[in-house]
């Protein structure tokens, strides 16, 4: 960096630019504010936001059963364009287009090394956007570690097509990474949100051979289908005892829990066959207990893991091949899009699971 490009990185701080940024300011309470557009530090990256998303965590963030700090914009899905470049970032210029994921890991520290990047630091650690740093649900924001997070998209490939990998689909396909699915296995997955469905399509793209679906909802339960499901299962007609039954008594070799609630875990574990294992992507806000006869008596030789969307560019570009070779096709989730000065009308749409909404797409100016 050149003595006049220095002078200009500090005294950008005290530029007095501002934008607009989706804003928590206590549980129930949110709203968009004007914040000054963020510096960009060493090794950091500031994005201008083209696209954004309100995932099922905003929510509970919303209500107050995820304590974050009040002033916290709010979000963790987006796509942009390179703004700045902090010292130390090479091999990006400010102009391309590159997908963020929702977790942001150092690359360096020892659990990164070890391989678990979402918990980058300590747990939970490498979720960061709209959870300890400023989100994305704002015209601009600030990407930490930006040399191992940033991940260039294709020419070819629209922001739509990409926007749901930066976590959703992560996530979701990473419920059956670490459910260890198997060719051949039989899978069962409880709740079919937008995470539940990519968690259907991730057990179909690593070789199951039956996958049960269950959700409440019949219009979600046909886009299991289309992803993949075998079987689809209303959640008031006894799931438990039909795949039982489906399944002649066996249970399943891999059950995934993707919606966070005491009913669908202990559902989960009970369909769980001997050696089996529970894969658990479910936010918990409450107590959660294990029934003994679930896992009998301790005895089962099952296990339970639980999962955080796996994050860093390798994965994201990763997932970015999976749609470049038309493995996936996430865009029918993307089911409604509003503009940033609508983000309101867009949380109470989402929360309100009406007019068949998955995902709400943020067009952000």
């Amino acid at each position: 960096m050149t003595l006049l490009e220095l002078i200009e990185h500090e005294q950008k701080p005290f530029q007095t630019r501002t934008m607009k940024a989706n804003v928590f300011r206590a549980p129930g309470q949110f709203g968009l504010e004007e914040k000054a557009i963020p510096p960009a530090g060493p090794g950091e990256a500031v994005i201008k936001v083209k696209l954004t998303t309100i995932c099922g965590t905003d929510v509970h963030i919303i209500r107050g059963e995820y304590p974050v700090r009040p002033g916290l914009t709010i979000g963790h899905e987006a796509v942009g364009v390179i703004h700045e470049l902090g010292p130390g970032v090479t091999g990006y210029e400010p102009g391309q287009r590159v997908l963020v994921g929702a977790i942001t890991p150092c690359g360096q520290c020892e659990l990164c090394l070890a391989g678990h990047l979402a918990q980058c630091g300590g747990p939970m650690g490498g979720w960061r956007l709209g959870n300890t740093w400023d989100g994305v649900q704002a015209e601009y924001f600030r990407v930490p570690f930006a040399q191992a997070n940033l991940t260039v998209i294709p020419d070819d490939l629209a922001d739509e097509e990409v926007i749901l990998l930066a976590d959703i689909a992560s996530t979701g396909f990473s419920a059956a990474e670490s459910g260890r699915v198997r060719l051949g296995d039989t899978v069962a997955v409880f709740a079919q949100g937008p995470i539940g469905l990519c968690a259907t399509l991730g057990a179909k793209l690593m070789g199951a051979s039956h996958i049960f679906a269950v959700d409440a909802d019949r219009g979600r339960l046909q886009i299991a289908r289309e992803f993949g499901a075998t079987v689809t299962l209303l959640s008031e007609e006894d799931p438990v005892k039909k795949i039982l039954e489906l399944t002649g008594g066996a249970g399943v070799d891999v059950s995934i829990e993707a919606l966070g609630l005491q009913t669908t875990f202990e559902n989960a574990l009970r369909v769980l066959a001997p050696g089996g294992t529970l894969s658990s992507v479910g936010v918990y806000s409450g107590h959660l207990q294990v029934p003994l006869e679930g896992i009998h008596a301790g005895l089962g030789d099952q296990t339970i893991v639980t999962t955080l969307c796996p994050g860093g560019k390798e994965r994201m570009r990763r997932l970015m091949r999976l749609v470049e070779t038309h493995r996936i096709n996430l865009r029918p989730l993307l089911t409604h899009t509003f503009s940033l000065e609508e983000i309101a009308q867009a949380y109470q749409l989402f929360e309100s699971r009406a007019q068949g909404v998955l995902k709400v797409a943020i067009r952000v100016p």
